[in-house]
């Protein structure tokens, strides 16, 4: 593949990715109605997890050809950039700060489980590199927690044992029932497979286009991963997040983001065995490190602005999410 062919699929692959980001949104606050589930359980788990379909192949296309570096750095770098594009759709949401807006205790608990999920890889890559059949133990354990996270989120959500205090700015999630019964619950359903289908498609494009362009201009597979393919793939989560965001679903807004967050460190776990040479996190350069520690950064803050609930603007978090995001964007460029 000569390099102008890949910008091009990249681009033509990027361009997919958004216009069906756009339209699985609607479905996915359709469903959030029909199911019951709510926007906070349906965006953190089944419309995070299908929006990140498209990283997933990524990552795993890289790890299956042997590039280490361009599948951790994908995962990852999904993180960072699309926890920034969080306070993009913040800007958006004019009337009030979009963490006080969308005030929800399954947000608050997906993201305390993500701080956790990506902390692990990270001190697996100072551990013995312990394998069973080539496969790190924490990557079984990344699944475990995401289950168990997934299984209290709706618990949680059936029966909360504590809610946020309710202001003005406060939307609250109240399921549209006409569009919710509009069509039937297997066709909703369908079409929300199907254009998950299309997001895994795409990535497998944009991954085989990141190889390319990685070695054709001489850029570590660090940069490309966390500032190209990642960006590519992770651009389902801003459109969904900006559709949600002007459909009023606050919570499927941010919900989505923290959801398709703690579904894109599986990801690793995806990777760490489709590699074949040991341990995934023991071929962990140290930008790739940094990236890790750069996500854990940036959830942080985010957590601590959906704990404090600024009432204006994009809040400290959002401020300091831009700053930290672009500080180590610009540190992973200076190493590459």
């Amino acid at each position: 593949m000569s390099l102008e062919i890949a910008i091009a699929i990249l681009i033509a692959a990027a361009g997919v990715v958004t216009l069906a980001g756009v339209a699985i949104t609607g479905e996915a606050d359709r469903l959030a109605d029909r199911t019951g589930l709510g926007e906070a359980v349906f965006g953190g788990v089944l419309l995070g997890g299908s929006t990140s379909l498209s990283g997933i192949v990524t990552s795993v296309t890289a790890a299956l050809d042997g590039q280490a570096s361009l599948a951790l750095s994908n995962a990852v770098g999904g993180i960072t950039a699309q926890t920034t594009f969080l306070v993009l759709a913040d800007m958006l949401h004019r009337r009030a700060n979009l963490e006080h807006a969308a005030a929800d205790a399954n947000n608050l608990l997906m993201a305390a489980m993500l701080v956790l999920m990506v902390a692990l890889p990270l001190g697996a890559a100072y551990a013995p590199p312990v394998t069973l059949f080539a496969i790190h133990p924490v990557s079984i354990l990344l699944f475990v927690i995401y289950l168990f996270g997934a299984r209290a989120a709706v618990s949680l959500n059936n029966t909360p044992m504590w809610r946020p205090q309710s202001t003005p700015e406060t939307r609250a999630d109240a399921p549209d029932e006409a569009a919710a019964h509009a069509r039937p619950l297997w066709l909703m359903a369908a079409t929300f497979a199907g254009l998950s289908l299309i997001l895994a498609v795409s990535g497998f494009a944009i991954a085989r286009a990141g190889e390319t362009i990685s070695v054709e201009l001489g850029i570590s597979q660090t940069v490309v991963g966390a500032l190209m393919t990642a960006v590519a793939t992770s651009l389902p989560e801003l459109v969904t997040t900006m559709a949600a965001v002007r459909r009023g679903a606050l919570q499927l807004a941010v919900g989505g983001i923290i959801g398709g967050n703690t579904f894109d460190v599986l990801f690793l776990s995806l990777s760490d065995a489709a590699y074949r040479d040991g341990s995934i996190y023991h071929a962990m350069s140290q930008a790739d490190g940094l990236m890790m520690m750069g996500a854990i950064i940036i959830t942080a803050i985010l957590l601590m602005g959906l704990i404090m609930r600024e009432r204006r603007g994009i809040g400290f978090e959002g401020a300091a999410i831009l700053v930290t995001y672009f500080g180590l964007a610009a540190v992973q460029v200076s190493l590459g």
